[in-house]
């Protein structure tokens, strides 16, 4: 493939991520791109391994079962590729799947971060504490007095 064609497949995906990110600009928004990204790597993954390993896959269901294990990264062991295809589906799965989770758990975080920082202040709950605490202040000066005064 040409330097532009991965140029492109880059602005693409990054163009993509951004549109992912950018829905998720709620914890319940960031919530349903986490999961439905973790769901499309481990069905998706989960399918191709019973393409690419048939023999220790014969099902879509010990596919997904395996998929499941490695998303998660619990790792029974019951069932493991064997052929050299299973194997870097595997690797593929155990790298950049949770890695890419990783990104965009990052990324949406980072939002949220942002976010934050531009919101302004409260000033009515701080006007509220400096209000109290000059009462507090107040009536710690009153019984400083008072003490002050019958000793």
């Amino acid at each position: 493939m040409s330097a532009n064609g991965i140029e492109m497949n880059e602005t693409r995906l990054e163009r993509w991520l951004d549109r992912t990110v950018a829905r998720a600009t709620t914890p319940r928004g960031a919530a349903t791109v986490i999961a439905a990204t973790s769901l499309v790597i481990t069905v998706a993954t989960g399918f191709l391994m019973t393409v690419v390993d048939r023999g220790q896959f014969p099902s879509i269901g010990s596919g997904l079962w395996w998929a499941v294990q490695t998303t998660t990264t619990v790792g029974y062991g019951d069932n493991v590729p064997t052929t050299l295809a299973g194997r870097l589906l595997a690797a593929f799965v155990m790298l950049v799947g949770i890695g890419f989770l990783t990104v965009i758990t990052a990324a949406i975080t980072s939002t949220f971060v942002s976010r934050a920082r531009l919101e302004p202040a409260d000033s009515d709950a701080e006007t509220s504490i400096a209000e109290q605490l000059r009462q507090i202040n107040t009536r710690l000066e009153r019984i400083e007095a008072r003490q002050s005064g019958s000793s």
